[in-house]
């Protein structure tokens, strides 16, 4: 009775997660904030770069700078965590899959709490 089934019929309980057009939207604002925050990153690397520890640390000391800083660790780590679930889906096609995920989601995390906090002190003057 099976074979006269249509396959849409078959399909529709595996329906979409709905979940693919917000995972794709939020690639890409990331990938927005990170062209702005990354550039204004990499000007304070270039301009700092002949400068000593003081120097810098007093510049991530900045307000305005620690703020960017931190907005690009988080959106960095956002922006990757969600490029290598991408990896995984694709490519891991085993109950593997599930775990690596967890894995990927808890790297990601914590590296970006490392570098929050890593921001943070040195801004509060530790």
């Amino acid at each position: 009775m099976s074979e006269f089934r249509n396959p849409l019929k078959t399909a529709r309980g595996l329906g979409s997660a709905k979940d693919g057009v917000t995972h794709f939207v939020n690639q890409r604002l990331t990938a927005i904030a990170l062209v702005f925050t990354g550039l204004y990153f990499l000007l304070l690397v270039v301009c700092n770069a002949s400068a000593g520890y003081e120097a810098v640390h007093a510049m991530v000391a900045r307000p305005f700078n620690a703020v960017v800083l931190v907005a690009f660790l988080v959106a960095m780590c956002w922006h990757a965590a969600l490029g290598i679930q991408v990896v995984i889906e694709d490519y891991v096609h085993s109950a593997w899959g599930i775990v690596l995920q967890v894995i990927n989601r808890f790297v990601f995390a914590i590296a970006a709490i490392a570098g929050v906090f890593a921001v943070v002190r040195i801004a509060l003057g530790n």
